[in-house]
């Protein structure tokens, strides 16, 4: 199947029986790009372009997402954990280990960094799109999108109506309105109700209190991310995001205030759809100006 700008090759590797598919495109220092939900590694397709002719650009499909395989609950466990250990697994198995740069946007914020604290000497360079790798503030009241999707109706909606999914290609844009063709990518891979099984969990997944799955690695990744502050770091952020907006914001400043800072009043969750003509040159100019 044919994706508008997504003209890479495909890659797969087995993780404990489970099919992942990346990409791998371009020679040099690793760029390591990680989606969150309900997207895949299509959400990267313009920053693989712009960066693949000087860096080696390697962008995972969660298990679950995009074109990777989507088991059941009977095959794998829908957790951070078990997400922080793919990551693990498939960047050994990319023998990418050393002068890693992350870029993380949703989701991938959480799994990224809780790695990237595990193994703060591998990381060198730190790009941060409209996510969170600690709790939610205190300030941030749960958004009513996230409570439907994970309350007694969720399922019939997340699963069975795609509604989670196709709401984002309306709603994550706020600057102008994403093509159709762009958005039916983004749909195409939770296609059934069993296809979006990974949509659904990791909305159930996010641990807002004490005793959640996943509670206390959040909790711990938090308390180490110190640990990076010798590593560069760049926040490209849409304000009109409604889950991670001036709350989250005001965190990573706090954590990190020597990062640059560019904010896009006007953008919203899928930064890089809104803004892609302005923030894909900033990561460049920003990984080319630092160099290893």
């Amino acid at each position: 199947m044919a994706f508008p700008g997504y003209d890479f090759a495909s890659n797969f590797v087995e993780i404990n029986r489970v099919g992942m598919h990346y990409l791998d495109e371009g020679r040099g220092d690793p760029v390591v790009m990680l989606h969150g939900n309900p997207n895949w590694s299509y959400y990267y397709r313009n920053l693989v372009h712009a960066l693949r002719d000087r860096y080696r650009c390697l962008v995972p499909d969660h298990i679950g997402c995009g074109l990777s395989d989507k088991p059941g609950d009977d095959r794998y466990e829908y957790s951070l954990a078990r997400r922080v250990s793919d990551l693990e697994v498939w960047l050994d198995h990319c023998q990418a280990t050393t002068n890693l740069t992350l870029v993380v946007h949703d989701w991938g914020g959480m799994i990224g960094m809780a790695y990237a604290t595990k193994y703060p000497e591998r990381i060198r360079r730190l790009v941060i799109l409209n996510t969170g790798a600690f709790h939610l503030p205190a300030t941030k009241p749960v958004p009513w999108q996230l409570k439907l999707a994970r309350g007694p109706l969720g399922a019939m909606l997340v699963r069975g109506f795609n509604a989670f999914s196709r709401g984002a290609v309306r709603s994550c844009v706020t600057r102008r309105p994403m093509s159709s063709e762009v958005g039916d990518a983004y749909c195409a891979p939770y296609d059934s109700w069993a296809h979006r099984i990974a949509v659904h969990r990791f909305v159930q997944d996010i641990p807002l209190r004490s005793g959640d799955r996943g509670f206390d690695l959040v909790t711990e990744t938090a308390s180490r991310l110190w640990l990076l502050k010798g590593a560069p770091m760049l926040i490209c952020w849409g304000d009109r995001d409604f889950v991670f907006d001036a709350h989250f914001l005001q965190e990573w400043k706090l954590r990190f205030p020597e990062a640059e800072v560019h904010e896009y009043p006007d953008c919203g969750h899928y930064i890089l759809e809104d803004a892609a003509e302005e923030v894909v040159p900033l990561i460049g100019d920003f990984l080319d100006s630092h160099p290893l």
